[in-house]
Protein backbone atom coordinates (compact mmCIF):
# COMPACT_ATOMS: atom_id res chain seq x y z
CA UNK A 1 0.00 0.00 0.00
CA UNK A 2 1.16 3.36 -1.24
CA UNK A 3 1.85 5.88 1.55
CA UNK A 4 2.45 9.71 1.23
CA UNK A 5 4.49 11.83 3.79
CA UNK A 6 5.54 15.23 3.99
CA UNK A 7 8.12 17.61 5.77
CA UNK A 8 8.43 21.19 5.97
CA UNK A 9 11.71 22.06 5.23
CA UNK A 10 12.13 25.97 5.83
CA UNK A 11 15.60 26.46 4.04
CA UNK A 12 14.33 25.63 0.77
CA UNK A 13 15.13 28.81 -1.86
CA UNK A 14 16.34 27.99 -4.88
CA UNK A 15 16.02 25.07 -7.78
CA UNK A 16 19.35 23.47 -6.74
CA UNK A 17 17.92 23.16 -3.66
CA UNK A 18 15.01 21.38 -4.76
CA UNK A 19 17.40 19.33 -7.16
CA UNK A 20 19.94 18.15 -4.14
CA UNK A 21 16.77 17.53 -1.69
CA UNK A 22 14.77 15.09 -4.63
CA UNK A 23 18.43 13.43 -5.78
CA UNK A 24 19.08 12.30 -1.74
CA UNK A 25 15.46 11.21 -1.42
CA UNK A 26 14.83 9.50 -3.97
CA UNK A 27 17.81 6.98 -3.36
CA UNK A 28 15.80 5.92 -0.14
CA UNK A 29 14.15 2.49 -0.40
CA UNK A 30 10.86 2.48 -0.80
CA UNK A 31 10.58 6.19 -2.25
CA UNK A 32 8.47 6.43 -5.48
CA UNK A 33 7.73 9.88 -5.94
CA UNK A 34 9.34 13.13 -4.33
CA UNK A 35 7.80 16.24 -5.08
CA UNK A 36 9.65 18.99 -3.32
CA UNK A 37 7.73 22.68 -3.20
CA UNK A 38 10.03 25.41 -3.78
CA UNK A 39 7.75 28.28 -3.22
CA UNK A 40 5.93 26.15 0.19
CA UNK A 41 8.88 24.90 1.01
CA UNK A 42 7.58 22.02 1.33
CA UNK A 43 9.20 17.98 0.76
CA UNK A 44 5.94 15.35 -0.19
CA UNK A 45 7.40 11.85 -0.76
CA UNK A 46 5.18 8.79 -1.65
CA UNK A 47 6.03 5.10 -1.78
CA UNK A 48 5.59 2.16 0.02
CA UNK A 49 6.76 1.46 3.80
CA UNK A 50 8.17 4.68 4.22
CA UNK A 51 10.94 5.13 6.88
CA UNK A 52 11.16 8.13 8.91
CA UNK A 53 14.47 8.01 9.63
CA UNK A 54 15.96 7.35 6.64
CA UNK A 55 13.65 10.23 4.83
CA UNK A 56 14.95 12.72 7.49
CA UNK A 57 18.46 11.67 6.84
CA UNK A 58 18.44 12.32 3.20
CA UNK A 59 17.45 15.52 3.55
CA UNK A 60 20.17 16.22 5.94
CA UNK A 61 22.70 14.35 3.98
CA UNK A 62 21.75 17.04 1.04
CA UNK A 63 22.22 19.71 3.87
CA UNK A 64 18.68 20.60 4.95
CA UNK A 65 16.77 19.93 8.14
CA UNK A 66 13.11 18.68 7.89
CA UNK A 67 10.68 20.03 10.35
Amino acid sequence: MSETVTYSVPAIHCAHCVMSIQEEVAEVEGVEGVDVDLDAKIVTIQGRELDDAALRGAIEEAGYEAA
